[in-house]
């Protein structure tokens, strides 16, 4: 791989997937349910792919906020779970800060629910303790989008980097040529169907081009 040029470095990079609990999602406005999510599943199956650390977290899962939606652990098997006591900020559990310690990465992605509390209050705390810190905003719900626009200029200012799921996977892959591109391909056609409709137009093409019209048109006669 060429160097990272100031991009993310996928040896360097930990995912920290907190609060994306069930019944939290019933508090979520500024983003579909199914949108958001297929952002967490993508994000869950990049970091498979690419095996970087998952540590995950829920508030009171026992309680009516609910229990981690199980999608992320399914396709991010690797990924530890870290319970905590009460602390609405997951940076104030000694159990988590520990485990980020023990990766030895200083990188921190992470995408939560509420944006404004689960995902910005560690992305703070992660930054005064010296840690660069990417916040995956469409990969986090919020209750509203006046509080997302306000969370996204508060962690700006203290220092983190706003980003999307799409930018997130495009940054951490870095170039298609490499033996797993068709997979990261897969994993961004499920949840941008237009990018499925264009993998299907291509392979169509090729198709036509290697059998000949005829051999299709064939099919439908």
């Amino acid at each position: 791989m060429a160097a990272t040029n100031g991009m993310l470095d996928p040896d360097d990079t930990l995912m920290l997937l907190i609060d994306h609990q069930s019944g939290l999602f019933n508090t979520v406005r500024d983003i579909s349910i199914p949108d958001l999510r297929s952002y967490v599943v993508a994000l869950a199956k990049t970091a498979s792919l690419l095996n970087i650390p998952v540590l995950t977290t829920a508030s009171v899962p026992d309680g009516p906020n609910g229990p981690l939606i199980p999608e992320i652990h399914k396709y991010a098997p690797h990924a530890q779970y870290i319970p905590r006591t009460g602390q609405i900020n997951t940076w104030d559990n000694p159990l988590f800060v520990e485990a980020i310690e023990k990766t030895g990465r200083k990188t921190l992605a992470i995408a939560g629910t509420l944006t404004s509390v689960c995902l910005a209050f560690p992305a703070i705390s992660a930054i005064n303790a010296g840690y660069k810190v990417y916040c995956v905003v469409d990969a986090s719900g919020n209750w509203n989008r006046m509080a997302t626009d306000t969370t996204i200029a508060r962690i700006a200012q203290a220092g983190a980097i706003p980003t999307d799921t799409f930018a997130m996977i495009a940054e951490l892959m870095r170039t298609w040529n490499r033996p797993e591109g068709s997979r990261f391909a897969e994993i961004i056609a499920e949840f941008v169907p237009e990018y499925r409709c264009l993998m299907e137009s291509y392979a169509k093409a090729q198709s036509i081009a290697k059998e000949g019209p005829e051999t299709h048109l064939d099919k439908y006669r």
